[in-house]
């Protein structure tokens, strides 16, 4: 297992005598190093600072962060109540990269829409870095702005306060007039026009760290977390009370009997984990409601403070499309993953030959993570699964010298080029690992290099290298060389 923790300074992974090679290899092939030096420690960088965008519903939260990102993504129309998930998108602000969450509050909810908003926004808050709290100046601050203002007190963290809808000077005195909340100075900006969006987002990049704090590791001592994950009534508390060896968590035949996760310190092989038993994740988010919401909520949070995600299938039924759902939640958090086969001392083998189909159909995209097939009731191949867990983690941490990397890329290159494009054959020039957990890759290619190569790319690098039970990102810089610039 690789001992380097990724600290996501700005060369990456790379050490300082590894990354002054890398550079002159660069300055070789005659790229620009400030560049190439912006490639990897992008490339490199591990999780982004995220900065929520919370508020009451129809208050401009989803305009604002179109403005943020620079594009229309988040759906906007003015009712409330239309963003109902929590939406993450990567944005840039002078040369500064970090995530967005978008959230927004339902219609209604068997709590009340105040409560509902407050709810979400709390989840919002947690995962975040720093806040923009937005409020409407021509409305004022209502009695949900002040319960959200509770919530950010408790939280700690630091916020920006957002008068929105302020088009004009007129609209200065009512941004004034937020001063009320006790949060620091009120930005008049307005979304739909853009003014003042600048001044707001210097704000909040000041109030944003350079890079969040791993809240996972070895790196602060701990024990490993374990997520287990899936939908309801899988079997996740009867796994976890087998893996304990006792009734640490309620079981019940009722689907649905955990709703917050359950974080659970357990012994096995000389070595302490932390496993964290979640709700089952029913649908999609924005069709639940009340308590199966916050479920949902709380998992998936769960799984952001995670290493390795362990989703259990239930085997004697058909993989559904919220089972593929969920493997994909893990693979795009970048945890190491494992996939568990529960009740297998149910299946007869016709089912296990039809299951083999399913899973080749429907886990396509994830041949490499670890499986292994168990009974949480009875406690087959229970043992299987920490070493299948130790594999992922493994993985997920492994990282190739760039030297080594670089004579496997011309290996490949040399085997197996780019197919031919009107007339021009792209070529990979040089590469680098720049982070783990998990392995990101970052590669200069002379052109641009189609998906269907990028993952024969990646299917050698797992040939080669392994990396099994874990994601590998894989980006591509196409860069002209100066002297072709200069022409």
């Amino acid at each position: 297992m690789n001992d380097q923790i990724d600290t996501g300074d700005e060369h990456g992974a790379l050490g300082d005598a590894e990354y002054a090679e890398f550079m002159e290899l660069a300055a070789q092939e005659g790229f620009d190093p400030e560049e190439v030096g912006g490639d990897i420690a992008a490339a490199g960088h591990g999780p982004l600072p995220v900065l929520a965008v919370v508020g009451r519903p129809n208050v401009g939260k989803s305009t604002l962060v179109n403005r943020i990102i620079g594009r229309r993504e988040a759906v906007v129309e003015d009712r409330p109540g239309v963003t109902r998930d929590r939406v993450t998108y990567e944005a840039d602000w002078n040369g500064r990269r970090f995530k967005v969450v978008d959230t927004g509050g339902w219609e209604q909810d068997v709590l009340g829409i105040d409560a509902s908003v407050a709810m979400q926004a709390e989840f919002a808050i947690e995962a975040a870095d720093a806040v923009i709290f937005v409020v409407d100046s021509k409305v004022g601050a209502t009695d949900t702005d002040e319960a959200v203002v509770k919530l950010l007190r408790r939280a700690g963290k630091p916020v920006v306060l957002v008068a929105n809808k302020v088009d004009g000077p007129s609209g200065e005195a009512d941004a004034a007039m937020l001063w009320s909340l006790g949060l620091g100075e009120p930005h008049p900006v307005s979304a739909l026009h853009g003014r003042g969006t600048g001044d707001m987002l210097d704000a909040a990049l000041d109030a944003l760290p350079e890079a969040p704090a791993q809240t996972f590791g070895t790196a602060l001592g701990g024990p490993r977390r374990i997520a287990l994950i899936g939908r309801p009534n899988v079997g996740k508390s009867s796994l976890l009370n087998k893996v304990a060896g006792e009734e640490r968590v309620v079981v019940n035949e009722l689907a649905g009997t955990t709703r917050d996760p359950v974080d659970e310190l357990i012994e096995l092989g000389g070595t302490t984990w932390k496993f964290v038993d979640t709700a089952g994740i029913r649908r999609r988010v924005h069709l639940q409601e009340g308590a199966d919401y916050y479920a949902s909520l709380r998992t998936a949070a769960a799984v952001e403070k995670a290493e390795v995600a362990v989703v259990l299938i239930d085997a004697s039924e058909s993989i559904s499309v919220q089972d593929q759902r969920i493997v994909t939640m893990a693979v795009e958090a970048g945890r190491a993953l494992v996939i568990a086969y529960n009740k297998w001392d149910t299946l007869d083998e016709e089912r296990r030959f039809y299951l083999e189909r399913e899973i080749e159909r429907d886990l396509v995209q994830v041949p490499w993570a670890m499986r292994v097939n168990v009974s949480a009731r009875t406690g087959r191949h229970m043992e299987k699964l920490v070493p299948a867990i130790e594999t992922a983690l493994d993985g997920w941490e492994t990282r190739i010298p760039t030297g080594r990397l670089n004579a496997f890329l011309g290996e490949i290159v040399a085997a197996h080029p780019h197919p031919i494009r009107g007339g021009k054959q792209p070529r990979i020039l040089f590469g680098t690992q720049a982070g783990t957990k998990p392995p990101r890759f970052v590669l200069f290619a002379s052109g641009f290099l189609e998906a269907g190569y990028r993952r024969f790319v990646e299917r050698r690098l797992r040939e080669e290298f392994g990396f099994e039970g874990t994601p590998i990102h894989i980006s591509v810089r196409v860069r002209e060389k100066r002297n072709q610039k200069k022409k």
